[in-house]
């Protein structure tokens, strides 16, 4: 017996496909069958797995665990809920070595896909494409394992409010938050955790909905945080949260309507970790502003700048004992009194515990950054065979001049008027632009760079492409 995966499914950080098109029962029969069988090559007995609210993963669910259990291993199904509950169910758990979520995170809600963990650490890359390679040869073990429903919730919530030990009652009691679920998997989770939480908590789309009727659960787009803004200020509150579909990536507003973006997250979670943990090394991806990385300094730690990718960025963090790390594009990730992976709910319980443990409201804390002018994540479409070749053509060209360039993930560029990026996506056929500046003069400069860059391979920044 033996799978063939569409060639677009098997991707860098994940597995993603369009239901019915690309991705399948059979597919996911493949995945557990493969994933289980590197396992118990490894000494591996059981798997956590768990699903998102899409229409589509309980289908998934099932052909993932029989795939499971037909290479001789057993699955703990940990039911419908956020990506990283099923991270907190392998973590926690001694007797289970491995996790898959099914998730298709923010894509559309015709899309699923597959996270994993093996052992404790990210299953990407290699990893992943090795799941083809055994699937295209038939090379998976044979045997007969068992299923088991365990309910994790309950514990997984009890285990973020820990966040909050030790941080006088009242302050928290004081605090008025707004929160949005966008009808995503973090929906139940979220209501049970406010339920429990001191403080005011009003709560939009916490009934989970696979088509997300009231807006995309992608908070890294502004237009989709317009609900949590319309109710922040209506109601007068404190500061909001949103989370994307699967609940491992956070999106923020202050009380004044400001967004909050990653790397301003990461600014406010830095100055609290770096109290309580002086000198400790902060992590955060390319795209995060320069200000991030002189207030870590300011503040005594080690800013470090790696590559864009959540598995990437956790694997960092277990080189270098990092306690925090964080990416523009929402994923947050503690090791500090937690687990190290990406979890946007326990994210915003650390930011509640920021304001109250630095005697300063989350508006004053956004109010107190630089100001300053950039860009959004500009995507635009290149040929799949060229988009790592332009990248290298620009690095060989700045490279002569002498240009101030770090060459972690693409280039980014330093100058007098900020700096700019340019990137391969790892998941897409597109280039990553991304410039900085302290004002809009300057950023039309860095532009004018990156055109001039693009033009000299024979590009010219386009039309954008989407997620």
């Amino acid at each position: 017996m033996s799978h063939q995966f569409h060639p677009t499914v098997l991707r860098e950080y994940d597995i993603r496909g369009i239901i019915g098109e690309t991705l399948g029962e059979a597919d996911a029969y493949a995945i557990g069958r493969g994933f289980a069988t590197l396992l118990g090559r490894a000494g591996g007995l059981r798997i956590a797995v768990g699903y998102d609210g899409r229409t589509s993963s309980p289908m998934l669910e099932e052909a993932l665990v029989k795939g499971i259990n037909d290479a001789g291993l057993d699955a703990v199904r940990v039911g419908m809920g956020p990506t990283p509950m099923l991270y907190y169910a392998e973590a926690s758990a001694e007797d289970v070595q491995g996790g898959i979520q099914i998730t298709g995170s923010h894509n559309p809600a015709n899309y699923n896909g597959f996270k994993m963990v093996f052992q404790g650490r990210p299953f990407f890359g290699a990893d992943i494409q090795q799941l083809g390679v055994m699937a295209k040869g038939g090379d998976w073990a044979e045997g007969q394992g068992s299923h088991e429903h365990r309910e994790v919730l309950h514990a997984y919530v009890a285990r973020m409010l820990e966040g909050l030990a030790g941080i006088d009652a009242g302050l928290l009691a004081r605090q008025r938050i707004g929160w949005d679920a966008g009808n995503g998997a973090a929906g139940p989770a979220l209501e049970l955790l406010t339920q429990q939480l001191p403080g005011e908590h009003h709560l939009l789309f916490t009934q989970v909905d696979g088509t997300f009727p009231n807006h995309h659960p992608d908070p890294t787009e502004e237009k989709n945080l317009a609900d949590l803004k319309a109710l922040v200020a209506a109601k007068k509150l404190d500061f909001g949260v949103a989370f994307d579909g699967d609940g491992d990536r956070i999106g923020a507003i202050d009380g004044q309507g400001r967004v909050i973006w990653g790397d301003q997250l990461l600014m406010i979670y830095a100055e609290d970790l770096l109290r309580m943990e002086p000198g400790a090394a902060i992590i955060a991806d390319v795209k995060a502003s320069r200000a991030l990385f002189e207030q870590v300094s300011r503040l005594g730690g080690r800013p470090t700048m790696w590559k864009t990718g959540h598995s990437l960025i956790k694997s960092k963090m277990k080189e270098i004992g990092a306690p925090l790390a964080g990416e523009m594009s929402g994923h947050v990730f503690f090791a500090h009194q937690y687990y190290g992976f990406d979890d946007a709910l326990y994210a915003a319980i650390r930011l509640i515990a920021a304001s109250a443990r630095l005697g300063r409201t989350v508006s004053e804390l956004r109010g107190a950054m630089p100001a300053l002018v950039n860009t959004p994540e500009l995507r635009f479409q290149v040929d799949e065979s060229r988009k790592f070749a332009v990248v290298d053509e620009v690095k060989a060209r700045l490279s002569a001049t002498g240009a101030d360039v770090d060459a972690t993930d693409g280039v980014r560029v330093s100058t007098e008027d900020g700096w700019w990026l340019l990137r391969a996506s790892n998941t897409q056929d597109v280039l990553v632009a991304r410039a900085e500046s302290s004002d809009q003069a300057g950023l039309d400069r860095l532009m004018e760079q990156i055109d001039a860059q693009l033009a000299a391979s024979g590009l010219q920044r386009g039309p954008q492409a989407g997620h």
